[in-house]
């Protein structure tokens, strides 16, 4: 191990740009940034799909040391979003450190070192690798008969075709969760005719997204407005009360959120049919809750369709549904989410003695405390596996997840030793963990969805945003065996 510790970082989204300010500052020198793509801003680089937004509030969705008084709107567009991540690269200099184009095709832990060999047939070394690949970023396509006949456009949402104008088209969107009601909500009345493919109906909370005077954006630029405006004490109070919510379905913050969901779609949609199709048969919270005011007055354009049969197959003409009646298409986009199962996957990782992540992984992905995995020292992951993805903001969960691998490179540093997080202390955790997942409304609340992993079991964190707090101030050392 050298002196001057190695660290090398998968990815320049969120978490890696996190991960490469927080080494820097901590007094490390040696810092590589390997990203696949030419550019930075992760899932916020690759989705660029019409009406795209984010649903925590655009002043919380920032780094807690490099708040932006400039935002636009109470919550944010995946464009200003992006911009933020950008200026924040170039200002403190990580293009300098920064390997793009280069994607890691393996990882393996020989003689006390990270060996890593990329694309461009280059190996490097690293005493340390941090994995900040991100969870939605593998697009998914749904299997689907015929996928590869149709004669017209088609693309997933995270491959939008900026250059093909839809104001005369036809345009099927497939997929109801977050990203097809943004979609849907934006291009209503913007092409001949929208057609939206439901297979299930969601629970919606409103969110009118207004917008930041010049005057407040003025305010703004002091750092005590900006955190007077922010309210922290009543916004982690309303994480808490949804978290509570999460862990009970018949808490009173579970039943709040399902009388405003309900009364939701009461109040906006009028007709009795449409109504009907629009009304979940699952607990609200089951599945992700999507924020929006938008949709209910968007799919009751005329211009715009809710098709609630199932999808047989996909033809050259369009999509031909169960009971044979064929909706005759110009586009296809494929609002079908991630492979959310990836993390550092498809890269081939190997740790002591050549064991295999995908051989660890293969009944599904999981890590202690989302952060470290056995027999893969000096590895650590930002929201890794079962982590609060569904739970809080990732900038906040990343955030505190850095300051506890600082802790513990701090002891790597000073040792000069590799950190093994022990097998039997994760087991026990993923027990732990999957037991609790267990008893939240994603396992309880009748419906099934991107949270639930390969066993069935909701892979997040199923505990409350005090617990991750507590648990990420300082790291556990019974938890780990040293190796000098």
């Amino acid at each position: 191990m050298s002196k001057d510790l190695r660290v090398a970082i998968i990815g320049a989204g969120m978490a890696g740009i996190l991960a490469a300010i927080k080494l820097k500052e901590f007094g490390i020198k040696n810092i590589s940034i390997f990203e696949k793509a030419n550019g930075v801003g992760g899932t916020w680089r690759d989705n660029s799909y019409p009406g795209l937004h984010c649903d925590v509030p655009s002043h919380h969705y920032t780094y807690s040391f490099e708040r932006n008084p400039n935002w636009s709107n109470f919550y944010s567009s995946g464009p200003e979003i992006r911009e933020y991540f950008e200026g924040i690269f170039v200002k403190n200099k990580l293009e300098q450190i920064c390997l793009f184009n280069t994607e890691i095709t393996s990882l393996s832990f020989k003689e006390g070192l990270w060996e890593i060999t990329t694309n461009k047939a280059k190996t490097y070394e690293a005493d340390i690798v941090i994995g900040a690949t991100g969870v939605l970023h593998h697009p998914y396509l749904p299997d689907l008969e015929g996928i590869n006949n149709f004669d017209g456009y088609k693309f997933h949402s995270a491959k939008w075709d900026h250059g093909l104008s839809l104001k005369e088209k036809k345009v099927g969107v497939i997929g109801s969760g977050s990203t097809g009601i943004q979609i849907v909500s934006a291009l209503s009345g913007q092409c001949r005719h929208l057609y939206h493919f439901q297979r299930t109906a969601q629970w919606m909370m409103p969110l009118e997204n207004g917008s930041f005077s010049d005057e407040e954006k003025l305010l703004f630029q002091d750092p005590k407005n900006l955190s007077e405006a922010m309210n922290f004490e009543e916004y982690f109070d309303a994480v808490e009360i949804y978290s509570q919510a999460l862990l009970d379905k018949d808490s009173i913050g579970a039943n709040e959120i399902a009388f405003a969901c309900k009364e939701n779609l009461e109040k906006n949609i009028h007709d009795e049919v449409l109504k009907k199709k629009l009304t979940p048969d699952h607990t609200p919270l089951c599945k992700r809750l999507i924020w929006s005011s938008d949709y209910y007055p968007a799919i009751q354009k005329p211009e715009c369709t809710l098709i609630t049969k199932p999808i047989k197959k996909i033809t050259n003409e369009g999509i031909e549904l169960l009971d044979s009646n064929l909706i005759d298409l110009d586009v296809i986009v494929f609002a079908t989410g991630f492979k959310v199962d990836q993390f550092l996957r498809p890269i081939k990782t190997f740790g002591i003695d050549g064991i295999s992540l995908d051989d660890y992984w293969k009944e599904y992905p999981k890590a202690y405390l989302s952060i470290a995995i056995p027999k893969f020292p000096n590895l650590f992951l930002l929201n890794g596996p079962n982590g609060p993805v569904g739970n809080f903001s990732l900038i906040d969960i990343a955030e505190h997840q850095m300051n506890y691998i600082l802790d513990l490179i701090k002891i790597i540093r000073k040792r000069q030793c590799h950190i093994d997080v022990k097998t039997d202390i994760t087991e026990s955790y993923e027990r732990d963990r999957a037991a609790a997942a267990k008893k939240t409304v994603w396992y309880t609340g009748g419906c099934t969805s991107w949270y639930l992993n390969a066993a069935g079991i909701p892979a997040s964190w199923p505990w409350t945003y005090k617990d991750f707090k507590k648990e990420m101030s300082k790291p556990d050392l019974e938890a780990f065996e040293l190796i000098e």
